[in-house]
């Protein structure tokens, strides 16, 4: 029986990351040309990591709702993929932004993220264009550009497809994955007019050696409580995330581009209603005192093989 290829959700953040958001333009070329792209993206993306193995080179590529209408009118839908609707809590919200293809581009090296960018930009060119393209870098030990280490959360790699790719629920797109992201930036100089122990009680764990704090001392606001799901047994649900740090330092700009793929939206969005919304006891995720979502959008990652066979339509 032949096997699902999928595109790489479940890898490491990386050492670099670049994450693209397109928009189509209103052209007549637009569905002809993207489905050429998309037939070809996983040899593009084979070649980069077959020239430079050690580099640890991947890429996913993803549809809004929107594109997935317009690309595809005549094949079915994944069941979760909607346009993001706004989360309007009664201290913050999480915004909706548009975003029609979506790729994420992580190496061990920033000429490879480049490299692929390039050749994103030469051959969409004309039938799409930019939103938004933020860079991210590893900084220390995985940390966020925060102080403290990021993804600790995520399902160890044993059990994380059981999270992160799509089930026997939507048998016609097992394999693939809903892709959420938001680009947060965080006040800086408010976060660092707290104290560490101040900062931990805001994250619910330690600065140091990211062992999370007790119960005793962990506050129901705390980031690692409020942001969890839980299905309707009371299991925790988990998503896999690969948020990467971005900055521009003479600009007093610091932020988190946050990812989180997931074989469900409604986990991903569960937890950010929750954090925004508030949670069973009504808390609030105390971090957004700190960190605001300034992009909210929902991709579809098929498997590579739904992008392959593109050609063959």
């Amino acid at each position: 029986m032949k096997s699902t290829r999928i595109q790489p959700v479940m890898s490491r953040p990386g050492e670099n990351a670049l994450f693209i958001v397109l928009g189509l333009n209103q052209t007549d070329a637009v569905v002809e040309t993207v489905i050429d792209f998309s037939a070809n993206f996983s040899a593009l993306t084979r070649s980069l990591s077959n020239r430079f193995p050690e580099a640890q080179f991947n890429a996913t590529m993803g549809f809004g709702s929107n594109a997935w209408d317009r690309l595809f009118p005549k094949l079915s839908k994944p069941k979760e993929l909607i346009t993001f609707k706004e989360l309007k809590g009664p201290k913050y919200t999480a915004v909706s932004t548009a975003g029609d293809l979506f790729f994420h581009i992580r190496a061990g090296r920033q000429d490879l993220c480049f490299e692929l960018a390039s050749i994103i930009q030469e051959q969409l060119k004309d039938v799409a264009h930019s939103i938004d393209e933020v860079h991210g870098f590893r900084y220390f030990d995985g940390r966020a550009i925060i102080g403290f280490v990021d993804g600790t959360e995520n399902p160890e790699p044993e059990i994380a497809a059981e999270y992160a790719l799509v089930g026997k629920e939507d048998p016609k797109f097992r394999g693939g994955s809903y892709a959420f992201i938001q680009k947060y930036m965080h006040d800086m100089d408010k976060w660092r007019g707290l104290s560490d122990e101040e900062q931990e009680k805001v994250i619910g764990r330690k600065k140091f050696n990211d062992v999370e704090l007790g119960d005793d001392v962990k506050p129901g606001t705390a980031h690692n409580v409020v942001s969890k799901a839980h299905d309707r047994d009371g299991n925790e649900l988990k998503i896999m995330r690969a948020n990467m740090p971005f900055s521009n330092p003479s600009k007093n700009e610091y932020g988190t581009f946050f990812i989180g793929y997931a074989g469900k939206f409604s986990t991903t969005n569960q937890m950010l209603k929750h954090m925004f919304q508030g949670d069973a006891a009504g808390n609030l995720d105390r971090l957004l005192d700190f960190s605001t979502a300034k992009t909210g959008t929902l991709f579809f990652v098929p498997t590579i093989d739904f992008l392959d066979d593109l050609g063959d339509e």
